[in-house]
């Protein structure tokens, strides 16, 4: 772990062994931090707050940037290293999230220097009236596992670059990367304290760090069920919550099918379907239904390939954990029971060196209530639900508890912009895959729904990790 600007080990002793969802075997150890680790993270937070804080935000900047420098720098070792923790395949996907990981720390560097406050006029005969933004102090970061350097960075990297210190404890089952990540930030030197590394398990350290009275905000990114439990441990501090989503894909009849299609590659198969903008169900209107199952379960065939993450020729790599593995399986079955048909893939592959490798899976005839359409299956699973039209596809994106992001294709951009501003998700896509998103756009979920609140993405979430302070100058 990295604490105070030095690397220990747990204070019981005690590790965790890292396995590849690649291979099965071990990578690594990690410690198994506890509460007095996440105390220990949190009163060094708090002791480096105020130094942090007083910096110019020219002055943070430059060190965010020597970050991204020694990531560039290290940019095959953290590929490498994210394929074997996460599973990801190495060219298709991993180098990408490792350049994308240095957008967000270069973004969050410039933003934080353009964050102004305000001068309101005041009500007093020659007071001036003046509102500035503050850090709010120690931020806690809790990450999840299917991109474990963009999504801690797009939390972290604003955190920091606005004057706030962070104790960030990463998913068990990729904290190799994590470690990795911490390392470039202890590489870039930033003063002890600062960006504090908890490895350990969520109920723990996790909850300590949103509970403890010494951390003023809490940022957290993964599934609903963790977060209201760590909404709930955080109550009374700023937020900012990402959660998840079922985000339809909706194709009605005037679609250009070729390009609904290549959407829904991206949508349904992109980190193996390990995304909360995942295309978790596609509405596709009747009048096209089966020539897009066609194109969609022909492209699937063609051109998904299941493999050897480290393979150049592999597009798509195991799923990340067995949990997610059970989910894909149980969601499959609930709806082939509820007389849904397999059009390709449906099952684990087999002759790989995990369970965890499933096949690109295309289902017809899912019913609008099934599991894998209704529920975040979080894996790379195509379930097909037959609609009539715009007003079904909206009457379902809305019935669903989950408002993260919705897309919709149609050749007519009036009944596209009426999806937009009818459904209840807090991002909406028209010709564009789920999984199409912009690093510097604000992205969070719709108030009232399971998908959390506060937004990610350039320099919105630097209002949750600031606050005003007004300022009155008598005259």
């Amino acid at each position: 772990m990295f604490v105070d600007g030095d690397w220990r080990e747990a204070r019981s002793g005690t590790v965790a062994t890292a396995t590849s969802p690649a291979t099965g075997e071990a990578i690594g150890t990690v410690p198994d931090g506890d509460r007095t680790d996440a105390r220990e993270a949190i009163a060094a937070a708090k002791r480096a707050a105020t130094g942090w804080a007083r910096l110019s935000a020219f002055d943070r900047a430059a060190l965010l940037h020597r970050v991204a420098d020694v990531i560039e720098g290290k940019r095959d070792s953290l590929a490498r290293t994210l394929t074997l923790d996460q599973g990801k395949p190495l060219k298709a996907e991993a180098y990408d999230e490792v350049d994308e990981l240095v957008v967000y720390w270069r973004m969050a560097a410039e933003d934080a220097k353009r964050l102004g406050g305000l001068l309101p006029p005041s009500s007093g005969r020659g007071t001036r009236a003046m509102l500035v933004r503050r850090p709010r102090g120690v931020v806690g970061v809790i990450t999840p596992w299917n991109w474990p350097y963009t999504m801690p960075a797009e939390l972290i990297a604003p955190a920091l670059a606005v004057g706030n210190t962070v104790v960030w404890t990463p998913a068990p089952s990729t904290a190799i990367s994590a470690i990795a990540l911490a390392g470039c930030v202890a590489e870039a030197d930033l003063p002890p304290g600062v960006l504090n590394l908890v490895t350990g398990p969520g109920p723990v350290v996790g909850d300590e760090i949103a509970r403890h009275p010494d951390v003023n905000a809490v940022a957290f990114i993964g599934s609903t069920a963790t977060g209201r439990l760590v909404a709930e441990a955080a109550a009374g501090k700023a937020t900012l919550l990402e959660m998840g989503g079922n985000g339809p894909l909706v194709v009605l009849e005037d679609a250009d099918l070729d390009r609904a299609v290549e959407g829904a590659l991206a949508a349904c198969f992109l980190c193996a379907g390990q995304s909360c903008t995942a295309g978790e169900r596609l509405l596709v209107h009747e009048a096209v239904h089966n020539d897009f199952a066609d194109r969609l379960t022909a492209a699937v065939q063609d051109r998904v390939r299941l493999g050897d993450p480290f393979d150049d020729s592999t597009t798509m790599g195991p799923l990340n954990n067995p949990g997610v593995a059970a989910k894909m399986a149980a969601h499959v079955a609930d709806a082939v029971e509820r007389g849904a048909t397999v059009r390709t893939g449906g099952k684990p592959a087999a002759g790989f060196p995990t369970g965890l490798y499933w096949p690109a899976t295309v289902l017809t005839g899912v019913p609008a209530n099934a599991l894998a359409a209704t529920e975040e299956t979080f894996g790379p699973i195509a379930p097909i639900v037959t609609i009539g039209g715009l007003d079904e596809a909206v009457e379902l994106t809305n019935a669903s508890r989950y408002g993260l992001l919705a897309a919709i294709y149609t050749a007519d951009l009036r009944r596209g912009l009426d999806f937009a501003e009818r459904v209840r998700t807090g991002w909406v896509n028209v010709n564009e895959s789920t999984n199409y998103w912009e690093s510097h756009l604000p992205f969070g979920g719709r108030a009232g729904s399971d998908s959390g609140l506060g937004r990610v993405g350039g320099p919105h979430p630097m209002e949750t990790f600031t606050e005003l302070q007004t300022i009155i100058i008598g005259s």
